[in-house]
């Protein structure tokens, strides 16, 4: 399997035309023919600042949801959009933001694929080697809410396995398809991370570490056995218009390294809230770390030579020829996109391929 040294995580800046578009689409003072053709403008350009910035591998810059999970809701049938618990992000200021997220209220079923279009847009726009991201099961397990659910279904456990053969079956189109390279976006893991969040856990009953099994059985359930496709998995600590909800280093989810069948890990690492590369002695020797060093958080642009220091360190718990470089997550995890510019975004894009190139092509 290829080692792409330089990875994008998924979603970048939604340009204001389509955000527009989609309110517009919402009050039907647009027709879908006249939106999708909106949307592919939006992916051609996505294509575009990828590929001049010189990325061993691009997406579609998930222009096509209106946040990264929104694949799952949109497709599928038995959520209701708003309805769910709202979640705190907050940044180093403690300045806070409330986002609100679905819940489920009636039995799933998929009334469409979720990323095929995603997908085969892209690969008939580019001879680029792209990818997919696909939002995880235990990230879904958010969208269970007892009050509100289980009509439904009366316990979590078969919500998820619903949501399961949900995204197996996504995997096995996407694979049909042709596409090799799926990313599994999966942030429930930071709860695991975070001290007061597994605190808060235990206080309402749940065991953190009972968790943490959960969520690696049906991460690998979802992803099966296939050969020939690189699966990644993308651990960040919530990112919403530069905003976190966790923190903590890797050290309580070492798990998740040794037994999850992804090859390829996505892994935070753009400030101290991250921790250090100490917990990468758990990583098996035929997997490949990509390094988030670069922030979409912040405007402020990383110098190379810290990039290359920190690659350096990491280095001395997985060897060079398995390490690569990527941001630490998405521009724009939910469609109001993180606090910086489009040209701040190019910029950040271009350095994670020129330092990659600098490093691992000399």
């Amino acid at each position: 399997m290829e080692n792409f040294r330089s990875d994008v995580i998924g979603s970048l800046l939604r340009p204001q035309y389509l955000k527009d578009a989609r309110q517009k689409r919402g009050t039907n003072e647009l027709s879908d023919a006249e939106f999708k053709a909106i949307e592919d403008r939006a992916v051609d350009e996505a294509i575009d600042l990828q590929t001049r910035a010189g990325l061993d591998v691009i997406t579609d810059g998930e222009m096509r949801r209106y946040a990264f999970f929104g694949h799952l809701i949109d497709a599928v049938e038995g959520y209701d959009k708003f309805g769910g618990w709202a979640i705190p992000f907050r940044d180093e200021q403690g300045n806070e933001l409330v986002f609100k997220r679905p819940v489920v209220v009636s039995k799933l079923k998929r009334v469409r694929p979720m990323c095929e279009e995603e997908f085969t847009y892209v690969r008939a726009r580019t001879k680029h080697p792209t990818k997919v991201t696909l939002i995880s099961a235990q990230q879904a397990a958010a969208y269970y809410a007892p009050d509100k659910s289980s009509n439904a279904y009366a316990t979590i456990d078969a919500y998820l396995a619903d949501v399961v053969d949900i995204l197996r079956a996504e995997v096995d189109e996407l694979i049909r398809l042709g596409c090799t390279y799926i990313q599994v976006d999966a942030p429930q893991y930071a709860g695991l991370i975070d001290p007061n969040i597994r605190e808060g856990y235990k206080q309402r009953g749940n065991d953190p570490d009972k968790l943490l099994d959960r969520c690696i059985e049906l991460d690998n359930a979802v992803i099966g056995n296939h050969s020939g496709v690189t699966f990644g998995i993308h651990l960040c600590r919530g990112n919403n218009q530069s905003k976190f909800y966790a923190s903590g280093g890797y050290d309580p989810i070492a798990a998740v390294f040794q037994r999850t069948k992804f090859n390829r890990f996505l892994l935070e690492y753009d400030d101290e809230r991250s921790g250090g590369f100490e917990p990468l002695k758990n990583v098996p020797d035929d997997r490949v770390v990509v390094l988030g060093l670069v922030t979409t958080k912040k405007p402020q642009l990383e110098t190379r030579d810290e990039l290359k220091q920190r690659i350096q360190e990491a280095s001395q718990y997985v060897p060079m020829e398995r390490l690569a470089l990527s941001t630490q997550c998405g521009f724009a995890s939910t469609e109001e996109g993180n606090l910086i510019s489009p040209a701040d975004q190019e910029a950040k894009l271009k350095l994670v391929a020129d330092v990659a190139n600098e490093v691992w092509r000399g």
